[in-house]
């Protein structure tokens, strides 16, 4: 299996006209973070986990020419917002996009994106193929996938298990019943929001206790926000075998 990570920063992590923070100043590629999304190569499927604005342009960074599903976390628009872009797979591979969202961010997509789902259909709109999921394992052909449920603040969020790797972003809390279903993942992939406390995320300390919880063999941590501070200062403060993701950094499992 390879993980791409096509975005690891938040709405507030990405570079700012006229921001003089050291993450906007900084020269360091690490530092300029694209909305949170990754991209999954196993068993011959090409999936990728949630489409924000910058969707169009991790696509063309790292040349990704295959997309058998799409699949969201949540319905917030860092994470939603270029779906549009599908339209691009639609005509190279010639059918409808699978994808994969519980009930309430179907719902959200056919509120913001009412044109794809209208019954008069205008020519060149991308074509979807929605296929609700809940609180339990699927399959997007023979690849299983767990969905693990967290909350961003009062929102459920999924996050995702594919065979040892585990996904999960835009988290505050997690039961000690879906932390069950994390246990014995070889690699982990959490958000980290910030170091100071944060109502909806988790900070950089409660990301490195679940990180030490769970004890994967490596953690990664995404979903920055600029208040975490540069990607050399923050790695720093990390415990042996965490580390702080950055775009375009491919990991195999």
């Amino acid at each position: 299996m390879k993980v791409t990570f096509l975005g690891t920063g938040t709405s507030q992590g990405v570079p700012v006209i006229g921001c003089t923070c050291e993450v906007c100043r900084s020269l360091d590629f690490r530092d300029k973070r694209l909305r949170t999304s990754i991209h999954v190569e196993v068993d011959g499927l090409s999936i990728i986990f949630d489409s924000g604005p910058d969707f169009r342009q991790q696509i063309l960074r790292e040349n990704i020419t295959q997309l058998d599903a799409l699949v969201f976390t949540h319905e917030h628009k860092d994470h939603t917002a270029g779906m549009d872009d599908i339209r691009s797979f639609n005509f190279l591979q010639k059918k409808d996009m699978p994808v994969y969202a519980r009930g309430n961010v179907v719902e959200q997509l056919k509120r913001e994106f009412a044109y794809i789902f209208s019954e008069n259909k205008y020519p060149g709109i991308p074509m979807v193929e929605i296929q609700e999921i809940d609180n339990s394992p699927f399959f997007i052909e023979k690849t299983k996938i767990t969905p693990i449920e967290v909350t961003h603040f009062k929102l459920p969020v999924f996050g995702f298990r594919i065979k040892d790797f585990t996904y999960i972003t835009d988290a505050k809390t997690i039961s000690d019943k879906e932390k069950e279903k994390i246990r014995g993942s070889k690699t982990l992939v959490i958000n980290a929001l910030q170091i100071d406390e944060h109502l909806s995320h988790m900070t950089l300390n409660e990301a490195i206790s679940l990180a030490k919880e769970i004890n994967a063999d490596h953690t990664y941590f995404t979903h920055l926000s600029h208040r975490m501070g540069t990607h050399k200062k923050t790695e720093k403060l990390l415990p042996e075998n965490i580390e702080i993701a950055y775009d375009g950094l491919k990991i195999e499992i």
